[in-house]
């Protein structure tokens, strides 16, 4: 737990490192992290001149918040500057290390705060989505009557991850991914700003390796660029050139940003469906790769394209769900990485096909009738009649068998009379559902679809 006593002077100094340790000792990352919202880079829709939290920030009038956005945004360094500008005492803690005893103890020393000595109190709780329901609930009572005011940070979607009466007691500010301008900027930065850096010449090349390496991920990228310089072989008069050789050896692979438990995982699935709905093959293969270079579970793939089958084209194409299924047990049964070219194979045809929602907009009102309207009995010229009385009450009277007929079929009754007139199925006029719908307006004289 990290506490302040308020004092602009320590507050200035409270996230240096300790005295006993070197600069060199310290990530590159913590070294150059700024203190200032004049010298923080990035998320100008919300820090810029005259926005909102810049303005509550200088203000010194902060509400509760949740900071959400991608790993290596900004969300604790916008905590550690508001803990150098607000009056208030300050307390951190990490959520994947502090339990219900810290967060009450916190809640206890802020109590004391405001009745003693009059003064506020602001917690900031990283990674708040890695809190319990529990953990959570403690929070809740000191949040909404001011003992506290809460800075929660996580990458995680706020409205899965953190109970609502909390979020309803918190303002969400969204941090947007760095864009490559912002990435330079703290770059240029670190190598010239940086005492450990700066002491020696460092020619950097391939810029656009280190960014996409290290995804988009400040932190990331500087401690990427840290290793790098310290791989780098030395001139004879001390300077160092990295690039593209040193980036990959230092970060070994590409980073893909992918939470198989969290917000990019339902955005990124989100985005291959509607590629693969949407006809375009080369976005539903883009997408499929970066949820397999993510770690994702090729069957929960394979499953979802079983139903894009049905819910997206349906009889349009036919067999695209023998196909979608047939999938599903090639990937069970070869497993990765060869799995990727059976996904890629159906990922790809799905895309191409024409499209049809008929089958499952048919079975959606059908089933709305069912729930909303009265149930209406079977027509008796339907219903089986396996006893005499039953044909004595006239069950299954009237009834026409197809077979007996021309193109084995009769125009006959087969909704009850309530809904007689209904068409639930609406074939489109894509792919095979052109024939079926000119088969089913040549059946049904009296039900032109």
């Amino acid at each position: 737990m990290q506490i302040s006593d308020g004092s602009r002077e320590y507050q200035g100094r409270m996230f240096d490192p300790p005295p006993s340790l070197s600069a060199a000792s310290v990530p590159l990352a913590e070294r150059v992290r700024p203190s200032t919202l004049d010298g923080f880079v990035g998320q100008e829709h919300l820090l810029g001149p005259g926005k909102p939290l810049r303005v509550l920030i200088e203000g010194d009038q902060l509400s509760s918040m949740i900071l959400w956005g991608p790993p290596g945004t900004g969300k604790t360094t916008l905590a550690r500057i508001v803990a150098g500008q607000t009056s208030a005492a300050f307390f951190q803690l990490n959520a994947v290390s502090s339990g219900v005893k810290d967060v009450r103890e916190v809640l206890e020393k802020a109590d004391a705060n405001r009745s003693r000595l009059g003064r506020r109190t602001v917690l900031f709780i990283d990674e708040i989505h890695r809190f319990n329901k529990g953990q959570q609930d403690a929070l809740l009572h000191s949040v909404e009557d001011g003992v506290v005011v809460l800075i929660g940070a996580t990458t995680e979607n706020p409205s899965f991850e953190v109970i609502p009466p909390l979020l309803s007691r918190s303002r969400v500010y969204v941090l947007q991914p760095l864009l490559a301008r912002h990435l330079n900027a703290i770059m240029d930065r670190a190598l010239s700003g940086d005492t450990v850096l700066s002491a020696s010449r460092i020619d950097v090349d391939d810029r656009d390796d280190l960014i996409f390496l290290s995804g988009g991920d400040a932190r990331m990228m500087l401690n990427g660029l840290e290793t790098a310089i310290a791989l780098a072989r030395a001139s004879p008069d001390g300077s160092k050139r990295v690039g593209r050789k040193e980036f990959e050896e230092a970060f070994q692979r590409a980073y893909v940003r992918y939470d198989k438990g969290g917000e990019e995982h339902y955005n990124i699935i989100s985005a291959f469906i509607k590629s693969v709905r949407g006809g375009d093959p080369d976005a539903a293969v883009y997408w499929l790769a970066r949820m397999l270079e993510g770690g994702e579970d090729p069957k929960f793939i394979a499953r979802r394209l079983i139903i894009l089958a049905s819910e997206d084209i349906g009889n349009a194409v036919p067999n695209a769900l023998t196909l979608a299924t047939a999938c599903f047990t090639a990937v069970d049964a070869i497993g990765m990485p060869e799995a990727r070219i059976v996904l890629a194979q159906v990922a790809t045809f799905l895309a191409s096909c024409p499209k049809s929602n008929a089958a499952c907009a048919a079975i959606d009102e059908a089933a709305s009738d069912v729930r909303t309207r009265p149930a209406a009995p079977v027509p008796l010229h339907l219903r089986n009649a396996p006893t005499g009385l039953m044909k004595d009450l006239g069950y299954g009277a009237g009834y026409m068998y197809a077979h007996e007929f021309r193109q084995n079929f009769v125009e006959q009754q087969y909704l009850p009379d309530p809904l007689s007139a209904k068409m639930y199925y609406m074939p489109t006029e894509n792919g095979e559902e052109k024939n079926i719908r000119a088969r089913l307006n040549a059946w049904w004289k009296k039900k032109q679809r």
